[in-house]
């Protein structure tokens, strides 16, 4: 299988570390040396990830050797790319900003809805093997985050794909926005290997509410509660890795702890997830993963991500103080536009990759939080 070498750890590097509003390079390069040395060596970035492909070029391509490390970066045509020149330029910027050379991963990223649209315009399936050819490309897959029907679709059209990245965790497995499970089953039945992204769900399953925690805790005391959903992901047949943006020292450390001599899931622990999931899906929050892709495209700035983990404080832990003031951290003095300010134009839920009832939800943080 493709990448049957690769440990079943890879570095996210979406969510590094800031310091003064940047990201800390030096506690970066603590992180990657801490992951190489125990042996792990995949690392994942986008040309999307703000400052991430130059960050990745200064704690790894600069310091190790390049045949020591696999790095995937990703194609995101469907962002401000109006024709397949700009769509392609996105390639030369990552391999600038990397200094890589070549990438070992190459992917057209979150296909689905009106996204995949662009890299059909553009002929990038076509273009991506020719990138190939020249030496410049390793392995071309795709990201989706979309209907198990669409991924079907996809994989039939292009039968030259060698991975796709899934969104796949515990919260996920079967909830019918996402489909986890059906996405990962039609990914096996074409024989395609998975990358698995957000297994931790955005950090929502590092700390997911008190009834799973107490599930979890209660099974091993021992255990952080995200090592609970990178084990359910990496203990699934056919996967290459799994994606963990680590954002601090703490948290490569506790992963490197639990993943460095992975072994599979018992029994026991499969039934204390099952128990967790069906914890999960009694609690109605909003799924969002904080990827921000609708503030990308949002003509009104609102501050949409922000204002979504403000209304699941309100609903975790009834506390509407606390809620508000994570509103006012994680909105206005970020200087984005608060949820009564959206003209719903709906842009924010056709880039959504969560499905998410956006202009529906940022009415309800509204009444709930908003008004006096």
């Amino acid at each position: 299988m493709l990448g049957e070498n690769i440990k079943k750890l890879g570095f996210g590097l979406m969510r590094l570390p800031q310091q003064n509003g940047a990201i800390d390079i030096e506690q970066v390069k603590q992180m990657v040396d801490l992951f190489m040395q125990a042996g792990f060596t995949y690392f994942d970035t986008a040309w999307a990830y703000a400052g991430s492909e130059d960050a990745i070029r200064q704690a790894l391509v600069e310091r190790y050797p390049r045949d020591s490390f696999q790095l995937a970066t990703k194609n995101a045509a469907w962002i401000d790319c109006q024709t397949a020149a700009e769509a392609y330029s996105q390639f030369d910027a990552s391999l600038r900003q990397t200094g890589a050379g070549y990438f070992d991963f190459y992917l057209l990223h979150n296909l689905g809805g009106g996204r995949t649209k662009y890299f059909d315009d553009y002929a990038m399936w076509d273009w991506v093997q020719e990138k190939k050819a020249a030496g410049l490309i390793k392995h071309a897959g795709f990201s989706c985050h979309s209907t198990p029907e669409e991924l079907e679709a996809i994989l039939q059209a292009h039968p030259e794909t060698e991975f796709v990245q899934l969104q796949i965790n515990y919260a996920d497995w079967e909830n019918p926005a996402v489909q986890s499970r059906r996405c990962y089953e039609i990914a096996q039945a074409h024989n395609k290997p998975v990358i698995i992204m957000e297994p931790v769900k955005g950090g929502m399953l590092a700390t997911p509410p008190q009834p799973v925690a107490d599930i979890l805790q209660a099974a091993e005391p021992e255990s952080s509660l995200a090592s609970w959903a990178i084990r359910f992901a990496a203990n699934l047949p056919g996967v290459i890795t799994v994606l963990s943006g680590m954002s601090n020292l703490a948290q490569m450390q506790d992963n490197l702890a639990y993943m460095q001599n992975f072994q599979a899931l018992t029994a026991s622990q499969q039934e204390t997830l099952q128990k967790a999931q069906t914890a999960l899906s009694q609690i109605p929050l909003i799924p969002c993963t904080n990827c921000n892709y609708c503030a990308k495209v949002c003509p009104m700035q609102i501050g949409i991500s922000g204002s979504f983990t403000a209304l699941n404080y309100l609903t975790l832990y009834g506390d509407k103080e606390m809620a508000a003031g994570q509103a006012e951290w994680l909105v206005s003095r970020q200087g984005l536009k608060p949820a009564n300010e959206c003209i719903k134009c709906g842009k924010c839920e056709e880039a959504c990759p969560q499905h998410i009832a956006i202009r529906e939800n940022l009415l309800d943080v509204t009444q709930k939080l908003l008004k006096n």
